[in-house]
């Protein structure tokens, strides 16, 4: 069973890594048809300030894998050495580009980790606390970025007639506010009172309307409360240090598009720059295509436009954004995964 699947699954590699490069691709080609400009091109010279801003967002990028890493290290207890942890982490990031933003693909953070040795039921609830500690990061610091940047610098502007700016603050609104309510369903379903979500859950959903999902609620109120037991006993410094990996990891990763704008706009506002990463990631996780493709480079032409003298400079930076922070892990995983597959699930002593 293991050899078949160890055989089968990097058949569709191939495809999986395809679609979301021919989908990218085939949106930033239709891009630079309408907006693209020969002479902007021209313009910039790659002299030793541009390169030194690619070389920063690089920096930053891997300074992402390494709060992811770090994070992995500290929840596990450093169970994982830092290359298993290094290697969790690019899986979960190949498999998140591989799969619509919707799905999240890296939920299948515990496979991967069981895989290196940690056990499945420890591993599922170190994935339900990562993904808490994610959306409480996303639901904390909003407010924080809103005080600090302004409103007005992160929706109310002139773009495509104001038509692009009202559909993005719409969208972004319901996003975040369902996202605010899964933060509050798991955090009291995991730290305040596990049993009573759980039994809560399960009555609202043997409801007739609701009945269909039963089986897949109450598995998840199961892991709920077997994540709450597990946690009880944690330190003050074992969550400090899990929420300090994940921080690190997502300003890291918004510092890409900064190093970016340093280079090749140097003129513009960089804290409007980073708070407006804020936006792009909340609604990019409803984006059905396969790690954003596609929606990711036209959201950025378009929501970062007005920052820029000329819609070809913004295209050249999503480029650049896209190759930096998601290109490069279907290169890795497309090398990672063969290997994966092939080794042995480590066994605990």
């Amino acid at each position: 069973m293991e050899t078949d699947t160890a055989n089968s699954a990097p058949r569709h590699l191939g495809l999986k890594i395809a679609a979301p490069i021919v989908i990218g691709l085939a949106v930033v080609a239709w891009l630079f048809h309408r907006e693209f400009s020969v002479k902007v091109w021209e313009s910039i010279h790659f002299d030793t300030h541009i390169i030194i801003a690619i070389a920063l967002a690089w920096l930053f990028m891997i300074g992402r894998d390494f709060g992811l890493s770090w994070r992995f290290r500290a929840m596990t207890d450093r169970q994982l050495t830092w290359g298993q942890a290094i290697r969790v982490n690019l899986m979960c990031e190949f498999t998140s580009a591989v799969t619509p933003s919707a799905v999240g693909g890296s939920t299948l953070g515990m496979v991967f980790m069981n895989r290196e040795g940690i056990e499945l039921g420890r591993a599922t609830t170190l994935m339900m606390t990562t993904l808490l500690l994610d959306e409480l990061f996303f639901v904390v610091a909003l407010p924080i970025v809103i005080t600090t940047v302004g409103y007005s610098e992160l929706f109310d502007f002139h773009a495509s007639g104001g038509v692009f700016s009202m559909g993005l603050q719409t969208v972004f609104w319901i996003v975040y506010g369902a996202v605010t309510l899964w933060t509050t369903l798991l955090f009291l379903g995991i730290i305040v009172k596990p049993r009573g979500v759980a039994s809560a859950l399960s009555w609202v959903f043997s409801l007739r309307p609701l009945r269909r999902w039963h089986g897949k609620v109450t598995a998840l109120a199961d892991n709920m409360v077997a994540t709450g037991n597990a946690l009880r006993h944690r330190s003050l410094r074992w969550w400090a240090e899990a929420f300090m990996g994940t921080a690190l990891s997502w300003l890291s990763r918004y510092l890409v598009v900064n190093a970016l704008f340093w280079g090749f706009a140097p003129a513009a506002n960089q804290l409007v720059v980073l708070g407006r990463q804020f936006v792009v990631w909340i609604v990019l996780m409803i984006s059905p295509t396969p790690g954003g493709s596609g929606v990711s480079e036209w959201l950025f032409t378009q929501y970062y436009g007005d920052l820029l003298p000329n819609p070809s400079i913004a295209l050249i930076i999503a480029l650049f954004w896209r190759i930096i922070s998601y290109y490069v892990y279907l290169i890795i995983g497309a090398f990672l995964v063969p290997t994966w597959f092939a080794r042995k699930t480590k066994k605990k002593p």
